[in-house]
């Protein structure tokens, strides 16, 4: 459980230093906005790449600890180690949200620009809170994972299974290969996801502006409601296919390929799946915080070119951070909670796949 908290307060820190405002990275990433958006962009990828070298070598580092002292248990005693934290991680994750609407709530009031001024500063405290619980959770996703994996293995042998796991025979490579392309299109769903609402978001408001000319004039009151609306709907709606990809992807890949190919296909979801989501969270908190560094007076401002070509990589980051990178996890879980939960089934259907078209 030690092993678990040094390892979370390490991801937390890097975590930190890649995405506030107060360190070089981000600061180098908002000069970047001095050329242009798609500059902006190319430099927030790559330090959302760069940014998952520590949390990998920590993971890899307190995966061999724990094993070490207490085998696979011990892997499973560090991911709670490292979830011991849960309290101030969910504190952590609702403080940026809280100071981003009470921003927001500032503006529409027309209060002072000092009050702005400081929930904005808020804010940017706010992101970077927010990604380091994030890289909490995204941690203990990958312990956690792993102990599931482990998990999987022994229903496998209590079902009279003999494991055989040959990494040249090729239903593992395709389990591997399957594996680490389903956080890829996991992500891409709940992106299109974000971009679809978004859009309907955007028609609605167009509207109400076209029909109730008031509203920019202060004279009409606008429809917040319809607006809520269409972003509750379209999270509801926009996930039934996502959750459906991560439940029936390793059913019907045990019944076709069998057991040892859902292994493999746990192995690669795990592995791609913990980069990538670390990537996203890094780089869209750091694009939001290189956006709010402008705002802070840097390099012209609120208004100048380079703070425009912020909000252009702001507005990507944010499905980013909130929408694609945190939702990893729950993918993640899931599909090994689903494995575990139907291994027997898939052995059996398997075996009867296997002499139907034998």
């Amino acid at each position: 459980m030690i092993v678990g908290l040094i390892a979370g307060n390490i991801i937390g820190y890097f975590t930190e230093y890649y995405t506030s405002d107060h360190y070089k990275p981000t600061q180098l990433l908002s000069n970047e906005a001095l050329t242009g958006p798609a500059t902006t962009i190319i430099a927030g990828m790559s330090l959302g790449m760069l940014s998952t070298l520590i949390p990998v070598l920590t993971v890899i580092g307190a995966t061999l600890a724990a094993f070490f002292l207490l085998g696979l248990y011990g892997i499973g005693l560090s991911a709670v180690g490292m979830l011991s934290t849960l309290g101030i991680t969910l504190a952590t994750d609702a403080y940026g949200p809280v100071a981003d609407n009470a921003g927001g709530i500032a503006e529409m009031a027309k209060m002072e620009p000092h009050v702005r001024e400081r929930t904005d500063a808020l804010d940017s405290l706010g992101n970077t809170t927010a990604a380091t619980g994030k890289g909490f959770a995204i941690g203990s996703a990958a312990l956690t994972a792993l102990a599931l994996l482990a998990e999987y293995g022994n229903k496998i042998k209590e079902a009279d299974v003999v494991m055989n796991i040959n990494l040249l025979d090729p239903k593992i490579l395709i389990g591997l290969f399957l594996g680490a392309m389903l956080p890829f299109v996991f992500s891409s769903l709940s992106m299109r996801a974000v971009g679809r609402a978004a859009g309907d978001m955007v028609n609605e408001v167009r509207r109400q502006f076209r029909e109730k000319p008031g509203i920019l004039e202060g004279t009409e009151r606008p429809d917040y409601a319809g607006c809520v609306a269409i972003s509750t709907q379209g999270a509801q709606r926009e996930m039934v296919v996502p959750s459906l990809l991560a439940v029936i992807a390793p059913i019907l890949t045990g019944i076709i390929f069998g057991p040892f190919t859902v292994i493999a296909l746990l192995a690669g979801a795990l592995t791609s799946g913990f980069v990538l989501a670390i990537m996203m969270a890094n780089a869209g908190g750091a694009w939001d915080n290189a956006k709010k560094f402008i705002e802070g007076g840097a390099h012209g401002g609120k208004g100048s070119d380079a703070h425009k070509a912020a909000v252009v990589g702001d507005t990507v980051g944010d499905p980013f951070k909130d929408t694609s990178g945190p939702s990893i996890n729950i993918l993640l879980k899931l599909m090994s909670m689903v494995s575990i939960v139907f291994v027997t089934t898939v052995i059996a259907l398997n075996d009867l796949f296997i002499r139907i078209f034998s």
